[in-house]
């Protein structure tokens, strides 16, 4: 296994974290797409995981309706001493009125619920889900920081932040002394290369961890679909359009995939996780399991190594339209240092400096 540090904190967790959204709860609207494993299944998945060297494991409160946690708390037990164990709160968890969001009235709720239901007593990465409009940042990392300080949380990250969202929190933790976020959990994927403009360069210039979801795009890099749609018409992908990508660029991308699969005599998400796991500003892409082989599989991504050319190819069937301001900051990026001196323009515009 590779090991990354979370941020700035000296705590190193593993390049491939388990997710668990497929771990316990009852049927959701696209049936069981996502998954419900129970803790029987969820136990040989965890013992799997923990066995090739994964360290971190994702949650959060609003999976399977709480279930999610509840099966981990069961099945890790004396296991739990081992693992850098990750939670989320923001998402509806019931009808009330203030049973969402960040208020400090949810979110102290909130910590309890998952300690509880985790059967552990404290979570080393607490993670706000969203953001949330209605509270202001303020209220939310003192919040936070309370929990910190009580010793039921060790850090604190957020999830699908925009770039000046982030900037802004880490800016108002500097200025009122308050714990900063070590971690930004983002979509990042061959299909979905968005945080490439604002979120990454900021996360690489403030040495905030990135945590990537859903890097096969809901599986749709899995090798189960082609032009003539999924093979397997239960897949989670085939039932639920989510996250969503441009399907016919995508299908461009899995052709690209599939040649280069073929070289390595693995599989197309094997590629796509191995092209992630290459970029310098990931820290660690997370994973979701229904079954042990495919965790087997996803493992074998580590010792996949893409040439340059091939990744040159992967870039360049997935590469979007350079946005404003990128495209000018990057124009006549090579014209600012002498020749012969190392500064990559692309590089430089996902926040790397030059060496």
């Amino acid at each position: 296994m590779q090991y990354s540090q979370l941020g700035a904190t000296g705590t190193f967790v593993s390049r491939l974290c388990l997710g668990t959204m497929t771990f316990g709860g009852a049927d959701n609207p696209a049936g069981n797409a996502i998954g419900r494993l129970s803790a029987a299944e969820t136990d040989v998945i965890v013992g799997q995981a923990m066995d090739a060297g994964i360290n971190f494991i994702d949650t959060a409160d609003v999976y399977g309706g709480g279930g999610s946690e509840t099966v981990l708390g069961e099945v890790l037990k004396e296991r739990r001493k081992n693992i850098v164990l990750a939670t989320k709160l923001s998402g509806r968890v019931g009808s009330g009125p203030n049973e969402v969001g960040q208020s400090r009235l949810h979110l102290m709720d909130a910590i309890e619920g998952s300690l509880k239901r985790l059967k552990t007593d404290h979570i080393d990465l607490y993670q706000v889900h969203n953001f949330d409009p209605l509270t202001p940042l303020e209220n939310v990392l003192r919040s936070l920081d309370d929990a910190v300080r009580q010793g039921k949380v060790r850090y604190v990250g957020c999830s699908n932040f925009a770039a000046w969202q982030l900037t802004r929190a880490l800016g108002i933790s500097e200025r009122d002394k308050l714990e900063r976020f070590v971690s930004i959990q983002s979509f990042y994927s061959l299909a979905g290369r968005d945080v490439e403009d604002e979120v990454i360069p900021a996360a690489v210039n403030q040495n905030v961890g990135l945590l990537c979801w859903s890097p096969l795009a809901g599986g749709l890099l899995s090798g189960k679909f082609d032009r003539n749609g999924a093979a397997d018409k239960t897949a989670r992908r085939a039932l639920i359009q989510f996250p969503p990508v441009d399907e016919t660029k995508t299908l461009d991308i899995i052709d690209v995939l599939r040649s280069i699969a073929d070289r390595h005599a693995v599989e197309p998400a094997q590629v796509a996780l191995a092209w992630l796991l290459d970029r310098p500003m990931v820290t660690s892409v997370i994973i979701g399991i229904k079954r042990p082989e495919q965790l087997d599989a996803n493992l074998r991504a580590l010792n996949t190594a893409l040439s340059d050319e091939e990744l040159r190819e992967l870039d360049a069937v997935s590469q979007r339209s350079v946005t404003y301001p990128r495209w000018i900051q990057t124009y006549n990026a090579k014209s600012r240092v002498p020749d012969g001196y190392p500064f990559p323009s692309a590089s430089w515009a996902l926040g790397q400096t030059p060496a």
